[in-house]
């Protein structure tokens, strides 16, 4: 057990006994304890295999790699249609995580597993993802933007990939690549 981890758990304003009960579950399974993100987090031969996060609906179990688990029982959540790797459970009650306890162990040891085992998670390319109209058009338009944004690496090019095609509205979306063309031309990602 680790004393960040606890002092993490006593400070919690919501879905405390939820997440204590999580951890007591997590404790039982090979896996080492530490607070990373500012949340518990579990790992097996220094490769992260699950952590625990709270929401302000729902408090759940995320597994790193959960898209390559079995998950038998189809409890399994893609957080959003971007994640690509990363699959939770969810838990709104403690009681629902007394009764799934045994389910909840079956997919640490099948995480731990596929860590052992080395699988891996065939991630998108970056080639694969949309690019929306505006951004397309501005790409043609400025030649320099086009230049810049593909000498940025696959990670930054994907952020903002993701980040431009996000909004329904085209105002938006276009609004948004104006925003952040003079940051691509000077070499940044999103967040830089």
């Amino acid at each position: 057990m680790n004393p960040k981890v606890d002092k993490y758990l006593s400070r919690a304003k919501k879905w405390q006994k939820e997440q204590e009960k999580l951890r007591m579950i997590v404790l039982n399974c090979p896996l080492i304890e530490e607070l990373k993100w500012g949340v518990p987090c579990y790992s097996f031969q220094k490769s992260n295999i699950v952590l625990i996060h709270a929401f302000k609906e729902y408090c759940a179990l995320l597994f790193f790699k959960g898209a390559l688990l079995n998950d038998a029982n189809s409890i399994l959540i893609q957080q959003t249609q971007n994640v690509q790797s990363a699959r939770q459970i969810r838990f709104t009650n403690i009681q629902e995580i007394i009764e799934m306890e045994p389910i909840l162990k079956a997919y640490i040891y099948e995480a731990i597993e596929v860590e052992k085992v080395g699988l891996k998670v065939d991630f998108k390319k970056t080639a694969e993802f949309i690019i929306s109209e505006e951004f397309q058009k501005k790409l043609i338009e400025i030649p320099i933007l086009k230049t810049a944004f593909e000498a940025l690496t696959p990670g930054r090019q994907r952020g903002y990939y993701l980040y431009f095609s996000e909004p329904k509205q085209s105002k938006t979306r276009e609004s948004r690549v104006e925003k952040y063309m003079q940051q691509i031309l000077n070499g940044k990602g999103l967040n830089d």
